[in-house]
């Protein structure tokens, strides 16, 4: 064996998925988007402000998100930036979002956008690795942070760090995309087989103010409908990668038990390959 390399659900190649924050009242009008084209979101959403003038409530998000199949997330209680705060305020912030969303909704809520400044500038007496150790340790899965773009679509290396692609008002968003839909798979093969995730992040308010919502109907006009790409949540491809890094080999490679409730896709050296949930497989 050669080469082994995830694919997403049905062997696919590529995921798409999208991240947008702060529960605007324009989140209806985007979601309604994000549904006609069949893509999924991540809404990340400070619990103290649903229902706030300007805000959705929580029955609109209920019926308009996750009734739609996208994700709700943290993001702080209060969008307070963790960086700039000590971390037991940190704690709070999270937690109190955590516990609000899941006691509001009635769901298990695990991802997170860091609010504000996020962990691009510290404090002094704070850290990352603080930031990092305490989420895990409020059982957070991952968070999105901002700073950069991710445009080579490669998965985070560092789920608490995890860097888009682009905002949607990025100049170079339309490339990305051509870029994108190129990655065919006579381009992914042996060490170019890596799998690719294009993440779109932003604010549904900014639509709004710059009066561009034909550029969000433009890009899922662009990247919907494709077979080879994976149309998920933010938690959905986290998720699936966890279950993907849980597989267990053997020593010499060739067999490989899936421990998880969900079936693993993979390629092996340019064939497919599944290991159904519960499965021990040999692989030759």
């Amino acid at each position: 064996m050669d080469h082994c390399f995830l694919r997403f659900p049905g062997g696919r190649s590529r995921a798409l998925t999208f991240s947008y924050d702060d529960a605007p009242r324009e989140d209806l009008q985007l979601a309604e988007i994000f549904n006609r084209y069949g893509v999924k979101a991540t809404f990340n959403l400070n619990s103290a402000n649903i229902g706030k003038e300007g805000r959705l409530t929580a029955e609109e998000i209920r019926t308009h998100l996750l009734g739609k199949g996208h994700e709700i997330a943290v993001h702080g209680a209060h969008h307070r930036a963790p960086g700039k705060l000590r971390p037991v305020e940190g704690i709070r912030d999270v937690l109190d979002c955590r516990l609000g969303l899941e006691r509001a909704f009635g769901i298990i809520v695990r991802g997170m956008a860091y609010p504000n400044a996020g962990i691009r500038h510290m404090s002094p007496g704070v850290s990352y690795e603080k930031i990092r150790q305490y989420l895990t340790e409020l059982d957070i899965a991952y968070s999105r942070t901002l700073g950069g773009d991710n445009d080579r679509f490669f998965l985070p290396e560092d789920w608490y760090a995890w860097m888009p692609s682009a905002h949607h008002d990025n100049p170079a968003i339309f490339d990305y995309i051509d870029r994108f839909l190129a990655l065919t798979p006579e381009t992914r093969r042996g060490d170019n087989g890596m799998p690719r995730l294009f993440y779109i992040w932003g604010h549904s308010f900014e639509f709004s103010r710059y009066d561009n919502w034909d550029r969000m109907e433009e890009i899922c006009a662009r990247l919907s409908g494709n077979d080879d790409i994976w149309y998920a949540t933010n938690m959905e491809i986290c998720s699936y990668v966890n279950a993907y890094t849980a597989l267990i080999w053997s020593a010499d490679g060739n067999m490989v038990h899936n421990p998880t409730l969900r079936d693993v896709y993979l390629q092996i050296d340019d064939r497919p390959f599944c290991v159904r949930s519960g499965e021990t497989k040999t692989v030759k």
